[in-house]
């Protein structure tokens, strides 16, 4: 059996394990080519967000520099509305094919002159939300403000004939006629007797090729003391929150003035502050469950029916804690980064630095499955802490049928797990077209969000060190940001600059 039977086999059999191949990539550098500085130690054009639409036909990423970028998918569907035929391809399973759409500013660097507060152009997340007559709609955050998008095909229309003798027009474009002599005079349409006719020139106008405009509809402000660092819709298709380190908001798409404080961890004193609040997500079918994890590796389960302030939770996550000494590094390995519901809401994933663990909602007693990531890094949390690694944020996803989770690592590499019960597949890959090649360091700067509030001094020291397969570790290449195409084994991740896309 050859590649192209295996792929077609483990898509007609989901237990089988999948074969992943690289499928295309965007914005990969040459080696030796630097990435655009913008000021000392942030490389604008770096993404810092991927999100595919609900259909997977569309997929947004988001970068330093505050802008969006669509792509679209063109191997999906043609203007009828069925597949393609596949005679002119060479799989007999067709990977999706994405090229590029749009771009726009979604953001600006700003100033907060209260605080004396620099405000990154940075997009922290991005959220599609529902389409209507044609036309995209999607979230998009910094750290302050987050901004609702609509984008739109237009078609430019252009002048193609005009029936007028260019050498006859003068003035508005009136045709000069000869009176009282052969005088030229024109725009004397009032004068009585003065023309016996008068020629207007007819434009004729053709509407060309579409053009996609981007347009901000509303700007959600001044709502977060704090860094944004979730933002999601709810099923409902009307509102969305936004977390930030102490606070989850609850927006109305319709309303930007105005937001419900349903979540408040801030202490009275803030000497008392033992966690912050990490990410936050909605659940994808019950309208009035979230869920929200912490610093201290936690998630919570609320329900807003319960009441209108949920400082308290309905159900809580947490690994049970572990027997023998604590080390000083433990909480720190311990914080949540991200968390995902999958497709049907029954399982949440979530990743803390060193795992990946698979929560059953129905199940509070501890996680149904945990899948090791950096195990390997275990003897060297000291370095980590010293070069601020430790702190990175890694996110996760899940694929559309629930078998698989997908996270990254360092030097760019990301892992796939099968989290079906009884599964051993796992697969580790480079986002890379060709994995061999030199790595090229890329410069990073740590988050100074309240979550790593022990932590915000860069050293200039860098660690190496290996894998679990004794290959060389790159802590300054690392994969944190991937997604999981909605319907399809396909995975789109980000390595620096680059947007790579796998297939299975």
């Amino acid at each position: 059996m050859n590649g192209d039977d295996e792929a077609v086999a483990a898509s007609a059999d989901p237990s089988l394990p999948l074969d992943w191949r690289f499928s295309q990539v965007f914005g990969e550098r040459s080696a030796g080519e630097e990435v655009q500085e913008a000021g000392v130690s942030s490389a604008v054009d770096i993404i810092s967000a991927i999100e595919f639409d609900h259909s997977g036909d569309h997929l947004a990423t988001g970068d330093r520099g505050g802008r969006v970028v669509l792509f679209e998918r063109t191997d999906a569907k043609n203007s009828s509305g069925a597949r393609r035929d596949l005679e002119e391809t060479d799989y007999p399973l067709r990977h999706p094919e994405f090229r590029y759409k749009t771009e726009f500013q979604s953001h600006d660097p700003e100033f907060d002159y209260l605080k004396s507060l620099e405000i990154e152009e940075k997009i922290n997340k991005i959220r599609w939300c529902q389409t209507a007559n044609g036309a995209l709609f999607l979230l998009s955050t910094n750290d302050k403000t987050i901004k609702f998008w609509k984008v739109q095909d237009k078609k430019i229309k252009k002048i193609c004939d005009i029936n007028s003798d260019p050498s006859r027009a003068v003035g508005n474009g009136t045709i000069a006629t000869s009176v009282n002599g052969g005088v030229p005079e024109a725009n004397n349409s009032f004068i009585p007797g003065g023309i016996s006719s008068l020629r207007l020139p007819v434009i004729q106008v053709t509407s060309h090729e579409s053009s996609p405009v981007a347009r901000c509809r509303r700007v959600y402000s001044h709502a977060h003391d704090y860094h944004i660092n979730s933002i999601s819709n709810n099923s409902d298709g009307e509102t969305f929150i936004s977390a930030d380190d102490l606070r989850i908001n609850l927006w109305n798409l319709e309303i930007s003035n105005q937001s419900f404080n349903i979540v408040d961890v801030k202490p009275a004193k803030m000497e008392d502050l033992s966690e912050v609040i990490t990410s936050a997500e909605f659940h994808p079918t019950h309208c009035n469950m979230l869920a929200y994890s912490s610093s201290k590796g936690s998630i919570r389960l609320i329900d807003l029916r319960q009441s209108a302030l949920c400082d308290s939770h309905s159900k809580l996550f947490e690994e049970p804690e572990a027997a023998g000494p604590k080390s000083f590094f433990t909480e720190i390995i311990a914080s949540v980064s991200d968390i995902k519901f999958a497709k049907e809401g029954r399982y949440l994933l979530s990743r803390d630095y060193m795992t990946l663990k698979l929560w059953d909602i129905n199940m509070d007693s501890g996680p149904v499955a945990t899948f090791q990531v950096h195990e390997y890094l275990k003897p060297k949390l000291c370095d980590l802490y010293e070069n601020d690694s430790i702190f990175d944020k890694f996110e996760c996803c899940i694929s559309g049928n629930g078998l698989r989770a997908a996270t990254g690592s360092y030097s760019n590499l990301f892992r796939v797990f099968g989290v079906s019960p009884g599964s051993t597949e796992t697969a580790t890959l480079e986002a890379s077209r060709n994995p061999t090649r030199r790595h090229i360091p890329i410069p990073s700067r740590p988050s100074r969000a309240l979550s790593s509030i022990t932590r915000v001094v860069s050293r200039g020291s860098e660690s190496s060190g290996v894998d679990g397969n004794s290959n060389a570790l790159d802590y300054t290449t690392k994969l944190l940001h991937l997604a999981w195409h909605p319907n399809e084994n396909s995975i789109a991740c980000a390595a620096a600059n680059s947007l790579y896309m796998y297939y299975a």
